[in-house]
Order: C-alpha cells, then sequence, then structure tokens
C-alpha cells in the first residue's frame, strides 16, 4: 500500500510517499539534483514499488524547498537535518529496525557525508558527484573518454571533415585536456574520509555516465568500497534493462544486510 506522508524538518514540512511492506530492513531513497522524489522518468517511485512488493518498506521525499516540501533549497550540502527527519520517519511510520540508503548524483554525495547523523546502516551509492565541471563543460575525464569513443567512429570522422562539428566547443574540450591532472579535490577527499569512518557501501556506476566516468578518475588514487558497473550510458539508468538491474542490486544489498544483521556471533 501506497501512502502520502508529511515530516517536520527544521521548522518545515517534507512531503514523502511511503510503500508500505512488513519487513524489519527499510529502503529510504534521497532524490538528487532538484529532482522530484517520483524520480526520472517515473524511476524512483517505480522503484520503490518494486522493493516493497519484495517485503521492504520503502519512504521517498522532497527535500526541503523541492517539489511539495517547505522552505529553502540549499542544495545537497545542506541536507543533511532532511535526510536525518526522514529517517526518523521511516522507522516511527514502520518500526523497521535496520536501514539501507540509496541516492544518485549528488543525492549519494550527501548520504556519504550525512548518514552517520541519520543512523542509517548500509549504503547504496549510484554514480556519485565528486567532481565540480568546469564552466559548461563535463569534467575532463568524462570530455577524454567521450573524445576516444569519437575518434574511433567513422561517422564522427565524417561529421568533423562536414562541418557538422562545433568548433569552439571542440577548442573548449581540446583546452581542458592540456591542463595538468591534479589529485583529488577537497569534495573527494571529504566524501572519501566520510565513507571510511561510515556504514558498509556498494557504489553503482553507470559506465558511459559523465558523473560516473569522473568519479572514478578523481578516485583512482584510493581504496574503493564494492563496485558494480552497468553498462550504460544512462546516469538515472533509464535505458532497457537498467531498471531491473538497479532493483536487483538493491535487493542483493538489503538482502545481504539483513543476513549480516541476524547472523548469530561468532563463538570466541
Amino acid at each position: 500500500m501506497r501512502r502520502l506522508v508529511t515530516i517536520p524538518c527544521a521548522g518545515e514540512t517534507l512531503a514523502a510517499t511511503l510503500d508500505e511492506a512488513p519487513g524489519s530492513t527499510g529502503l529510504l531513497i534521497v532524490s538528487g539534483g532538484n529532482e522530484l522524489r517520483i524520480g526520472a522518468h517515473r524511476g524512483m517511485a517505480l522503484l520503490a514499488a518494486a522493493i516493497a512488493e519484495a517485503g521492504y518498506p520503502v519512504l521517498r521525499f522532497d527535500r526541503r524547498g523541492i517539489g511539495d516540501s517547505t522552505g529553502t533549497n540549499g542544495g545537497f550540502r545542506s541536507s543533511g537535518p532532511d535526510i536525518a527527519a526522514a529517517a526518523a520517519a521511516l522507522r516511527d511510520l514502520t518500526g523497521v529496525t535496520r536501514m539501507l540508503a540509496f541516492g544518485n548524483c549528488d543525492a549519494a554525495t550527501a548520504l556519504a557525508l550525512f548518514h552517520g547523523q541519520a543512523a542509517i546502516d548500509r549504503l547504496v551509492l549510484a554514480n556519485p558527484w565528486i567532481v565540480e565541471p568546469s564552466g559548461d563543460l563535463p569534467p575532463p575525464a568524462a570530455i577524454r573518454a567521450t573524445y576516444a569513443a569519437r575518434l574511433s567512429s567513422p561517422a564522427e570522422w565524417r561529421r568533423l571533415l562536414t562541418g557538422g562539428v562545433n568548433f569552439g566547443r571542440l577548442l573548449q574540450g581540446l583546452a581542458t585536456l592540456t591542463r595538468p591532472r591534479r589529485g583529488q579535490n577537497d569534495l573527494a577527499r571529504t566524501f572519501a574520509t566520510a565513507l571510511a569512518a561510515g556504514a558498509p557501501a556498494d557504489i553503482l556506476l553507470a559506465t558511459g555516465d559523465h558523473t560516473a566516468i569522473a568519479f572514478l578518475d578523481a578516485w583512482h588514487l584510493r581504496n574503493l568500497p564494492t563496485l558494480h558497473h552497468r553498462d550504460s550510458d544512462s546516469h538515472s539508468f533509464a535505458r532497457p534493462g537498467d531498471a531491473d538491474w538497479l532493483r536487483d542490486r538493491l535487493l542483493d544489498a538489503l538482502s545481504r544486510d539483513w543476513a549480516a544483521a541476524t547472523a548469530p556471533p561468532a563463538r570466541g
């Protein structure tokens, strides 16, 4: 059963949707960017229904200042209170004793940074946003990957020779590639530190997505949590088969968390 609920948060009200189920482990879905809780192409609503059908209650919510929620939109860096309020509401409404949280893009980043204050037990983070683009161009790692693909395509060479390429943007991209590569930026370092000190995490990457490509490039000097790759260029996992793959990764993480939480203690 699906129902609309409201959640108090720092003097404002969050609009949320609860998909009810009898399980003692719940899923909190955090939306990225300025996306509504329904998700791109209704993806998060469909995902929540599928997870609840498998027996796990699911809560989705609009951050303050987004969609039906009141208040001012302060971006993902100010969403710690929203995540904590939504997690508390999921516990109060369903009685769950364990909680997994999922977010895509900067929602994944927010969960890495703020999951501790929400007492979230496990994370599934998709295409984490840890590299800010420069101007209106994607991160350099994404530009390199795009050019590598285009240089191997006869159709792209024909476009170049017949004037089908924007040379101004091409020169901007080439200039970006000539800049020296730097180490991890502040956001990447903060993300890494928060993950290392927090809950276990799975990271899901759409291999052709610019944000995922930039994530791997910025992370190259550090050990990674468990990585799962999907051969897709869709940031929101909207290509054929993506939704089933995403659902299966979340169900696997939920079942692993339940198994770990119910395992008998090891005898000394």
